[in-house]
């Protein structure tokens, strides 16, 4: 079945916001209407809407007239099995030792690698992105610098791919959390599919505020894949949570704003230990002073 797209793009969250919430009430309804800022910096959000039936071009045009933005892309959006498409498109990621990889690729497993598989259908975190790979990479140069043991945590866990990847280098077990519970549920998936049952432990929770977190703390190791904006706010918890000596390695980075998150962290107690970038995302490494 055909489906539609209707997207614009407009500067500031408050008029994004009131624009999405006005596209609701348009006949034919959308099925799901999204607002999203565009993280390059630029201020920019983009609006979306999608719809079962031909979209009311006429109605959308009064509303970009009403919020005075540029007019709305409509366009057709074929039948299209995406799960088989993604699993085609996204190739095995090797970072250091860890061979992320979906169930389709299972004949490419190398003998000499750490193996993690991750379905293409899953959450956020297959190992493509820029900031998921940054993270496997810094880990690996920890672990191929000497860290083999100690109380690691994964902040904002997603399918748990950073947690896992811990979880086949140190004995201890890893606690793996995020906000959203369809996440949890995604790791708890992907923790049984690797044989990693009683090693990893995903939890839903806000940053540190959990029981679980709090009684294992302080940590050798944190794993925070998430943004510039939560990062910052985390920053004094993270700090109370790290052990003197401990690490924390941190992405969702836009490189422009990776000097503001070292600035951030140098002045919680912690010092760069490397900066890793991929494309346009930052990768950072830091280490707690004692």
């Amino acid at each position: 079945m055909t489906t539609y797209s209707a997207l614009t793009t407009l500067m500031g969250e408050e008029l994004a916001t009131k624009l999405g919430d006005a596209l609701e009430a348009l006949t034919p309804e959308p099925t799901g209407v999204g607002v999203f800022e565009v993280e390059d910096g630029s201020g920019l959000w983009e609006v979306g809407a999608y719809f079962d039936d031909q979209p009311d071009v006429a109605g959308m045009a009064v509303l970009t007239t009403m919020y005075d933005v540029k007019p709305f892309v409509v366009s057709e959006v074929p039948d299209t099995d995406w799960v088989a498409h993604v699993r085609r498109e996204l190739a095995p990621v090797v970072a250091g030792r860890f061979f992320v990889y979906g169930s389709h690729d299972a004949d490419k497993v190398p003998d000499d690698c750490t193996p993690l598989l991750i379905e293409a259908a899953m959450a956020f975190g297959t190992g493509h992105h820029g900031t998921t790979l940054g993270c496997l990479r810094a880990f690996d140069r920890l672990v191929n610098a000497g860290f083999t043991s100690g109380k690691v945590a994964d902040i904002g866990c997603g399918t748990a791919v950073l947690a896992m990847a811990a979880a086949t280098v140190v004995p201890e077990v890893v606690i793996a959390t995020d906000i959203d519970p369809v996440a949890v549920d995604v790791a708890e998936v992907n923790v049984r599919a690797n044989k990693l049952d009683g090693q990893v432990n995903c939890v839903t929770a806000p940053g540190f505020e959990t029981p679980v977190l709090k009684d294992a703390a302080p940590f050798d190791l944190i794993f925070a894949n998430i943004l510039k904006g939560p990062l910052i706010g985390l920053s004094a918890d993270m700090a109370n949570a790290t052990i003197a000596g401990g690490h924390v390695i941190l992405s969702g980075i836009l490189n422009e704003q990776a000097d503001d998150v070292v600035n951030v962290y140098e002045g919680n107690g912690y010092s760069l230990l490397h900066r890793d970038v991929i494309v346009e995302w930052t990768t950072l490494t830091f280490t707690k002073k004692t």
